[in-house]
């Protein structure tokens, strides 16, 4: 596939870095040359240097002979600009925008009728879903849903109390018991355990979970004995992040507490945010204010301020005088790979969910949508099975019959609105929505192919 990115940014270079390894055909247009430098010196890409804005760049891009265009640059004046010329004079079939003011996002229909925009992304509202979802679940390290949210699959650690902390697993048993949940990877000591292999789950094993997620609590409840709803909530920091994840949580009856170095922000925030939640004005990394704060009594601390140092100082505090669960919003790679294993509990990366969000809406043909996860090592995709056992490489056969490449496990099959957790003898039908995990990025190439839908059936 062709495709047009607009903006060199932390997104914009992150995307074409993940689309150019998924062999597509990608052009990066920015104002700066040094990002685009770097890009092109790293990967099998071309470059344009320029406005986005202007039809005369965008024709040197070869946006007219394109199938796609993601405008993810820093100003939204220009990503729309740039949609609108993509939709009026060179006719791209597809245009995503990343856009951050808040009218636009409230009126996504403008958007699209106006600018051409046909799905927007914005960062504020991914980090905060996702924020929100790991605040909902307290054990959970990470989460994503499928098959509209009916699945979820679930990255967890599995604890000391665990009822599966001795469970023997392999490939031909993953299912877990009594429960509409699936084990899909088991990470040990920062590596992958094999499939193939029998082996018992220890503490602190980092568990990839497939389950129907109305019964979500209950698999996560086998992995940890005693399940409890998090209420108690600090948020530091005070910008559209934190004030967007304040009022989700306020709505949902959470008792939030969040705290602002500026004082007119504080002002702001007293107005507009519910009566659940208490603002605070001072300096998250101050010990005295914590604790009169009473951090020690918060089920989670979420550090979510514009600089990555402050946020990890003030987790690690915070973690240190008692707070339950500690996430940390980390923009930068090095960061994020040096505090795995530190008291933080989740590191979470805004470039790496805003990638996620994109990289899901990316997706075609036989494709559902899919996401990427464990900071981009893994990948689950959702694909609609069509045609009959003739034409189709999956459909009318058993799961023990397809030939599944390695490093990949059927996750879940959703048919009719059932979930159906497979086994050896589940048969795949004619559009049954069929969730597939790989831990080796490569081995989704194979599992396309699988679901390949011939022009005939089309």
């Amino acid at each position: 596939m062709k495709i047009l990115i607009v903006g060199a940014g932390r997104v914009g270079s992150s995307l074409a870095q993940n689309l150019v390894n998924a062999k597509n055909d990608v052009t990066v247009v920015d104002v700066d040359r040094h990002p685009l430098a770097d890009l092109q010196e790293r990967f099998d890409l071309r470059t344009v240097n320029g406005d986005a804005s202007s039809p005369a760049v965008l024709e040197r891009a070869g946006a007219h002979d394109v199938d796609l265009m993601v405008c993810c640059s820093a100003s939204d004046a220009v990503n729309l600009l740039a949609c609108y010329l993509g939709r009026e004079v060179f006719n791209v079939p597809r245009r995503i925008a990343r856009l951050r003011t808040p009218y636009y996002l409230e009126h996504s229909e403008f958007s699209a009728e106006k600018f051409g925009v046909d799905h927007v992304i914005s960062p504020e509202k991914s980090i905060a879903d996702y924020l929100f979802h790991l605040v909902e679940f307290p054990e959970v390290l990470e989460i994503v849903d499928f098959a509209n949210d009916l699945v979820s699959l679930l990255t967890l650690k599995v604890s000391a109390k665990s009822n599966l902390l001795k469970l023997q697993i392999n490939q031909n048993h993953l299912n877990l018991p009594e429960s509409n949940a699936r084990i899909l990877e088991v990470i040990r000591n920062d590596r992958s355990l094999s499939l193939k292999k029998t082996f018992s789950l220890e503490r602190d094993d980092e568990v990839v979970l497939a389950v129907d997620t109305t019964e979500a609590r209950k698999a996560i409840r086998q992995l940890h004995k005693q399940q409890h709803r998090v209420r108690n909530i600090m948020i530091a920091g005070g910008g559209r992040l934190g004030e967007r994840l304040a009022r989700q949580l306020a709505n949902e009856d959470y008792n939030v507490r969040i705290i602002e170095m500026r004082e007119q922000r504080c002002h702001e925030l007293a107005k507009v945010l519910p009566e659940n939640v208490i603002v605070l004005h001072g300096n998250s990394t101050d010990e005295t204010l914590l604790l009169d704060e009473h951090v020690m009594d918060m089920h989670a601390f979420l550090a979510l301020m514009d600089a990555d140092e402050e946020n990890i100082m003030a987790s690690l505090l915070a973690k240190r005088l008692g707070a339950e669960k500690v996430i940390t919003l980390v923009s930068r790679q090095s960061y994020g790979e040096l505090i795995r294993g530190s008291a933080i509990d989740i590191a979470v990366s805004p470039v790496w969910t805003t990638i996620g969000d994109l990289m899901r809406d990316l997706k075609q043909g036989a494709v559902v949508r899919g996401h990427r996860l464990l900071q981009g090592r893994s990948e689950a995709v959702e694909y609609k099975a069509l045609g009959d056992k003739e034409n189709s490489k999956v459909i009318g056969r058993s799961v023990s019959k397809i030939a599944w490449p390695k490093s990949s496990v059927l996750a879940a099959i959703v048919r009719a609105e059932q979930v159906i957790i497979p086994d050896a003898d589940t048969i795949i039908e004619h559009e049954d929505h069929v969730i597939v995990y790989v831990s080796d990025l490569n081995a989704m190439d194979q599992v396309e192919k699988l679901f390949q839908v011939s022009a005939l059936v089309l």
